[in-house]
């Protein structure tokens, strides 16, 4: 017959079962975390910038909006040439070396500006020459993107920046070339296409 009181004494040096939700969160922890949360929302708060794009890649959503100015109603192509253009053709107007053609000095954009507007109103696929290197790449449509004084403000920018020294395009000159190739439903294919706007 076994002896209840060995029975219990065997009992009393176990550990009691654990369980959860009984322990309050430490003190410290709470102070941890509270500290952490204060700290964030301080530091979202005062590191808004404010300062102007050319400080640093700081621009917002309204930096690349194609916007023209309420006072003067002057379309800023070179505005619409960061939003749009900037990424193939770079800031410098370079292009990258045999993937995405330069428009410093390029024939294509100081000639004939019926040209460089059916380019930039179309886009262009296939093989172009430019300054003696072949390209063979493809540049999207404008036309149901940008407006008429849209259009205009980048081409006469790119005409007359990075070393260009082309004259401006109206709008009224990209209404007309609109008008005129209006069936165009596909980009130019190749500068063989463009031959009759060189």
């Amino acid at each position: 017959m076994s002896d209840p009181t060995k029975k219990t004494q065997a009992q009393q040096r176990e550990k009691p079962e654990p369980y959860e939700g009984t322990r309050p969160i430490p003190w410290l922890v709470i102070l941890l975390v509270a500290g952490i949360f204060i700290w964030s929302i301080a530091y979202i708060w005062f590191t808004h910038q404010t300062l102007p794009p050319e400080y640093g890649d700081r621009r917002t959503a309204a930096d690349f909006q194609v916007a023209a100015s309420s006072q003067s109603g002057i379309v800023d192509g070179g505005q619409i040439y960061t939003a749009q253009c900037l990424a193939c053709h770079q800031a410098t107007g370079a292009g990258l070396a045999g993937v995405f053609p330069p428009l410093a000095g390029s024939e294509w954009v100081t000639g004939k500006d019926s040209l460089v507007t059916q380019i930039v109103l179309h886009g262009l696929e296939g093989e172009i020459t430019v300054e003696g290197v072949k390209y063979n790449g493809q540049m999207p449509m404008f036309k149901d993107k940008l407006n008429d004084a849209e259009i205009a403000a980048v081409i006469s920018h790119i005409r007359s920046s990075f070393g260009n020294t082309a004259s401006a395009v109206t709008a009224d000159h990209v209404a007309e070339a609109r008008a005129a190739t209006q069936e165009q439903t596909t980009p130019w294919q190749g500068e063989a296409a463009l031959a009759a706007y060189k």
